[in-house]
């Protein structure tokens, strides 16, 4: 008998194969097709907003064109690993095995999609240090933005780069958006946080911030929170619901800097894997940072539990 929920999700994405990428490039937000908008474009009289709506639309053309090139190549490996040939992929998208094999090599990777789609908005914590009249940015959260952002080039998507303020008063009801942050500096980071079931920043009665994983039980605390001291984080990882309820945020923090850069470290080396374990779904999971106390570097990165998937409400 037939798995018709199955077969129906193999016919969707056979269709989205043979879906033709520039006939995509339509919809309300383009006049209803590709030509319609290059000609109201063209109609622009003033010849400097013409150039600026030009070179927007460029943008905004060429960022779905990798998405869909993206999401045909994803498709594609989807339906391999599921034990059809590419032959058979190709007959059935109505597209010849050579032109299946280069839109497999052609397009970006898809464990891309871990970190975004097309923008990607990445924001890390202004703190004010004592005898420093001017906000400061932790040099492994700096480091830590910019190797984001070098991975995020190399999957063509488009990175920028902002601060959470002194206060912590921050959107974070938008698409694509990586927070390196924890709950000490912004409260609307730890409201987040706060939705998590299974790992949740907790103070020690000693004073210092420790991370409970609440299905273990176990708390951790930082090397240098510990006795005796060593050079050691423990940071939290994962993607929870925005504030707004209308999307996916990620948020990763170590409780010192030194963790969040592990964390980095860890999406930098394996991306592809942790694509594997979670997609693009809701999880958290605890990682433990060895690091040189020269530079502060990451020398070792492991987990500490488990990957926790949470369930949508």
């Amino acid at each position: 008998m037939t798995d018709r929920p199955q077969h129906a999700r193999l016919h969707l994405r056979l269709l989205i194969l043979s879906i033709p990428l520039d006939s995509a490039l339509t919809g309300p937000d383009t006049g209803g097709d590709v030509a319609g908008e290059t000609q109201r474009i063209a109609a622009i009289k003033d010849p400097f907003a013409l150039l600026r709506a030009a070179t927007v639309r460029l943008a905004e053309a060429q960022q779905e064109v990798t998405e869909l090139s993206r999401l045909r190549q994803r498709v594609i490996s989807e339906l391999h690993d599921q034990g059809m040939s590419y032959a058979q992929i190709a007959a059935e998208a109505g597209l010849t095995r050579g032109r299946i094999h280069q839109l497999k090599q052609s397009a970006p990777a898809p464990e891309g999609a871990f970190l975004g789609n097309a923008r990607l908005i990445i924001a890390t914590p202004l703190k004010q240090e004592a005898g420093n009249s001017r906000p400061v940015l932790a040099a492994e959260d700096f480091s830590a933005a910019q190797r984001l952002g070098d991975l995020a080039r190399s999957y063509k998507l488009d990175p920028s780069f902002e601060h959470v303020p002194i206060g912590g008063e921050i959107d974070l009801n938008r698409e694509d958006m990586i927070v390196i942050c924890g709950p000490r500096l912004s409260s609307h980071v730890a409201d987040v946080l706060a939705q998590d079931p299974s790992i949740s920043f907790e103070r020690a009665e000693d004073g210092p911030w420790t991370l409970r994983d609440h299905e273990s039980g176990i708390s951790y605390r930082a090397g240098m929170d510990s006795t005796p001291k060593t050079n050691s984080d423990v940071a939290y990882f994962g993607r929870l619901p925005r504030p707004d309820g209308q999307g996916l945020i990620m948020v990763l923090t170590g409780i010192h800097p030194q963790g969040s850069l592990g964390v980095v470290h860890l999406i930098v080396n394996d991306l592809a894997d942790l694509y594997r374990q979670v997609g693009t779904e809701r999880f958290s999971v605890l990682v433990n940072v060895d690091y040189d106390p020269a530079n502060n570097e990451p020398v070792n990165v492991r987990l500490l539990s488990p990957f926790y998937r949470h369930q949508a409400d």
